[in-house]
């Protein structure tokens, strides 16, 4: 199998597209001599002839030379980039595949190019090209699950992956730094759990939110007071925390109103692009609320939330009087 000379990376996964790059890097060596023979362009700055001319520029005391641009096919086929645009690509598509045998030309993309992208079909086809698109999972706790196992040699089990899915919502570089932290907390002794997350990610705050809301539901003032002033103890801003709250309200009456009308509970996570953890919850509390009381509770928070805005009522006192009332 030939050795490709020109490489397409793409994807929305940054954490994965960085890491590939930075392996490609690595094989370079560690050597001064390795470091003169990577370049780097600036893809939305640089000519397609500055790119193609270092690509084949002869490797100094090396066998080989990589150059790696960032986000030059997305600049050439943007909206917008008229005839310039596509002469770079008829440009590249002919150069390409006629690059010197000691060429490594990386482009990284941090989006998804169409399929039908001419040089994407062509690194796919040519037998010098390389062509990987890294998506982002839309359900992230099995990347979790992988990555903890994979790259720490670290368990984490199921509900701990899900919860850590949850709080970093879609995002893995934060998710691989939580883990990170998570798999030295525990230090080889064991899997991380769930209640590992809640001590050590910002999921506490969204654990307790769902715990409010439990108390909310089941008439439990007190405790619901003492949550919500737990989080304000613990620095949550309260900005924040009523943002919060008027989310959590938002997404209980809008899966009110989808199983009202039909649905079943196993898609509440993709009609609400939710986490099914999320989701799961979500069932759960919607049913001790009816539509009507979950529209009257979110016309009052959209109520207070102008009335704080406009300073009429002080946001914990807002917070303090809502919690008061559903616990009556």
């Amino acid at each position: 199998m030939a050795t490709p000379t020109f490489y397409i990376i793409h994807g929305d996964d940054d954490l994965r597209i960085n890491e590939a790059v930075k392996a490609m890097r690595s094989r370079m060596g560690d050597t001064p001599e390795a470091e003169m023979n990577i370049s780097e362009f600036d893809g939305e700055v640089s000519t397609v002839g500055e790119v193609l001319s270092a690509a084949n520029s002869f490797p100094f005391l090396a066998d080989k030379r990589l150059v790696i641009v960032r986000g030059m096919l997305s600049w050439l086929t943007r909206k917008g980039a008229g005839n310039i645009g596509k002469e770079g690509v008829e440009r590249l598509a002919e150069a390409l595949p006629e690059l010197a045998a000691w060429s490594r030309l990386v482009f990284v993309e941090l989006r998804k190019l169409p399929a039908n992208n001419k040089l994407v079909k062509l690194a796919q086809s040519h037998e010098y090209g390389y062509e990987k698109a890294y998506m982002t999972p839309k359900d992230s706790t099995s990347w979790i699950v992988k990555r903890a196992r994979d790259e720490y040699a670290a368990e984490i089990d199921g509900r701990a992956a899900a919860a850590l899915a949850s709080v970093t919502q879609g995002d893995l570089r934060r998710a691989d730094n939580e883990l990170v932290k998570l798999v030295n907390y525990v230090n080889g002794e064991r899997a991380i759990r769930e209640d590992d997350v809640v001590l050590l990610t910002p999921y506490v705050a969204e654990a307790s939110m769902f715990d409010m809301v439990d108390a909310l539901a089941e008439g439990r003032g007190e405790t619901a007071l003492l949550l919500l002033h737990h989080l304000l103890d613990d620095g949550q801003d309260i900005f924040g925390l009523y943002g919060m709250i008027v989310r959590q309200f938002r997404l209980l009456l809008l899966t009110r109103d989808y199983l009202d009308g039909g649905g079943v509970p196993g898609g509440i996570s993709e009609a609400l692009n939710v986490h099914r953890f999320v989701a799961q919850k979500l069932a759960v509390q919607s049913r001790s609320f009816t539509l009507e009381q979950l529209e009257r509770i979110y016309r009052v928070l959209l109520d207070n939330d102008l009335k704080i805005k406009n300073g009429q009522i002080k946001p914990e006192l807002a917070l303090d009087l809502f919690v008061a009332s559903l616990a009556q």
